[in-house]
């Protein structure tokens, strides 16, 4: 069974995430990624390449695990200035979808003080349903 969204009657629709998400398979966790490459180097210090870095990050994770995009149940966000976000709103809408598509599982952010990386302005942690 595909991971489907969950809408509670009489609530208005959620904007680029989902308020839950069922499905049936195995359950994979993958921790925080920051916007680093596989080398652990950062490519810039910009916040819209940081989150597209975290993303694919996931993306190769669950991939490896042999899932897609689409098994993506659950990603929390953590992000360090909340302004610089909220400046982006369009840049990030659109990064997403070059990485994830439209797939919007359940989603949190959070404003954080710090990440131990301090050259991170993102990290963003994630679970999946893979199917059996």
């Amino acid at each position: 069974m595909p991971t489907v969204n969950v809408q509670p009657d009489g609530w208005k629709p959620a904007k680029g995430y989902a308020n839950g998400m069922i499905g049936e398979g195995r359950m994979l966790f993958v921790g925080g990624q920051i916007g680093w490459n596989a080398q652990q180097e950062f490519e810039t210090e910009d916040f819209i390449g940081q989150m597209t870095q975290a993303l694919k990050n996931i993306l190769a994770v669950v991939q490896e695990a042999d899932g897609q995009a689409s098994d993506i149940t659950r990603l929390t966000w953590y992000v360090t200035d909340k302004a610089e976000y909220l400046a982006h709103q369009s840049e990030v809408g659109a990064a997403y979808r070059a990485v994830m598509g439209y797939h919007f599982p359940a989603m949190t952010m959070v404003v954080v003080a710090g990440l131990v990386e301090d050259q991170a302005k993102i990290e963003i942690e994630a679970t999946a349903m893979l199917s059996q």
